[in-house]
């Protein structure tokens, strides 16, 4: 009779309850040395908390785990990394004001006759680094870099782990397709040696790249498990949601002729975008496509007055004032930007202080905030964007897909005419991306002028008009939607 084989992780009956509500309910799972096994779900499914019971940092209410055929249970995550289990959270856990050498060598800081091994720590860290595409400087601030970099950062923190299973948690989330690649290629590198890797995304069309596996849940529960990475988009999305999705993306009208935004000669001294021009007409979807570093925040972010730039830029015929951004604001210009927790919320602070933050004019009476018609007012907003729940709670409380309508819905109400939308889904399950699908497409249809930004080459595509590409901060080229293909896409990203 064959032994069976123990090697890897084995969950049985893995449940996890809190006051009210089971996170995950009797879920088994296996992990066997060098597979990559993807685990799917909407935000609320239980996949964190499946992640967490995993890397000890939460522990089960029932359910027995082993690794290599030995009992496993974790009560913290430095007993996990001893067994050579670690977690790659999606929240980025960096100390900002120390370099990129130091946080991917945080804990293991080489030192040499009792002083830090600078040199050493530098080339470790380079070395890491490099396998994930990332060519910045070593002794830059973490603060300093792009949302992409340090994510990149973040990775390769974990990768000096020399774990034997890495569970990843939207690791693309912020990257762009060579950063992505970089990774995959590093992954493949990985389950060569023997590593196994838990990979949670909501990136559906990554799954077949990478995945050997796939598990879904849905409410706390394991709903079906995959054999192969080879599975339709669309059969995933209906497992994750319990309905069909007949469309991921909605219908959009034409456009008008009249444009709402012109853009002339735009650059910056910094050199992140150089003689940028375009216009955005009403009802018009605008994609900015292009690789991680091509400059497309930083150019929405100057067109929105956050950061310097010359040039002009012109708002229903009338100049916008550079370098302010409420002087934008003022002249109808709105941006939702890329990282909602760190730019575009007040997480400690309540769902309704947050909502009520930029419309104070509509919740105080003679100079006087009004905490009744603040309770009111984002409770009307919430109800709007489909956000369920009580308003008094702190943002912190949320999905990461109702915080980012909140930041929508919140500047919604101050009528704007250019809305501009950077990385709008990053991060959020298939279920809340489509209600923010919806949301984009109503703008548009009500006559708005709507630019999108978005290291997703599916969601550009998939909601634009039409599409500008940078690389290195110059415009490539505009196409429209009947002739943007992927393909047409990423050769001008990479000229």
């Amino acid at each position: 009779m064959p032994i069976a084989d123990t090697r890897g992780l084995r969950v049985r009956g893995a449940t996890k309850e809190y006051p009210g509500t089971i996170a995950v309910q009797d879920i088994d799972l296996d992990i066997r040395p060098g597979e990559v096994v993807a685990l799917l779900g909407e935000n609320g499914a239980g996949k964190s908390t499946l992640s967490t019971i995993i890397a000890g940092v939460t522990q089960p209410t029932t359910g027995t785990m082993t690794w290599n055929g030995e009992p496993y249970a974790p009560t913290s995550p430095g007993d996990a990394i001893a067994f050579g289990i670690g977690l790659i959270h999606q929240e980025m856990r960096l100390l900002p004001d120390l370099t990129v050498a130091e946080n991917v060598m945080v804990g293991r800081w080489p030192m040499r006759s009792g002083f830090l091994d600078a040199r050493t720590m530098r080339e470790k860290a380079k070395d890491q680094l490099k396998r994930l595409g990332f060519n910045g400087a070593m002794d830059s601030k973490v603060r300093d870099l792009s949302v992409a970099g340090q994510q990149q950062v973040e990775i390769a923190k974990a990768l000096m782990l020399d774990a034997s299973l890495l569970i990843l948690d939207e690791p693309t989330a912020a990257l762009g397709q060579a950063e992505t690649d970089a990774l995959f290629d590093c992954v493949r590198a990985l389950k060569a040696e023997g590593v196994s890797f838990i990979y949670v995304s909501h990136r559906l069309a990554e799954i077949a790249l990478i995945a050997d596996r796939i598990v879904v849940l849905r409410d706390g529960k394991k709903i079906t498990e995959h054999a192969s990475g080879e599975v339709s988009p669309n059969q995933l999305v209906e497992e994750m949601v319990g309905r069909p999705v007949d469309r991921l993306f909605p219908d959009v009208p034409p456009p008008t002729d009249k444009i709402v935004l012109e853009v002339k000669d735009l650059h910056d001294k910094a050199g992140d975008f150089m003689d940028v021009s375009f216009t955005v007409r009403a009802g018009e979807i605008f994609g900015i496509a292009g690789i991680v570093g091509a400059g497309r925040t930083e150019l929405v972010r100057a067109i929105a007055g956050a950061e310097h730039r010359l040039g002009t830029v012109v708002v229903d015929g009338k100049n916008l004032k550079p370098d302010n951004p409420m002087a934008a604001i003022k002249a109808g210009v709105v941006l939702i930007p890329e990282d909602r927790k760190q730019q575009g919320l007040v997480v400690s602070d309540t769902i309704e202080n947050n909502i009520a933050l930029p419309n104070l004019g509509k919740v105080s009476t003679s100079g006087w905030i009004s905490p009744a018609k603040v309770r009111r007012f984002a409770a009307t907003v919430a109800k709007g964007i489909g956000m369920k729940g009580n308003v008094a709670l702190p943002v912190s409380s949320l999905s990461g897909g109702n915080q980012q309508k909140i930041v929508i819905g919140k500047w919604l109400q101050r009528d704007p005419r250019l809305i501009i939308l950077d990385e709008p889904t990053r991060g959020i399950d298939v279920g809340a991306r489509a209600s923010i699908y919806e949301v984009v497409a109503e703008l548009a249809r009500n006559g708005n002028a709507v630019i999108v930004v978005s290291s997703d080459l599916e969601e550009v595509l998939g909601l634009a008009h039409r599409v500008m590409v940078l690389a290195r901060g110059r415009n490539q080229g505009i196409l429209d939607a009947s002739e943007a293909t992927p393909s047409k896409v990423m050769s001008l990203a990479t000229l």
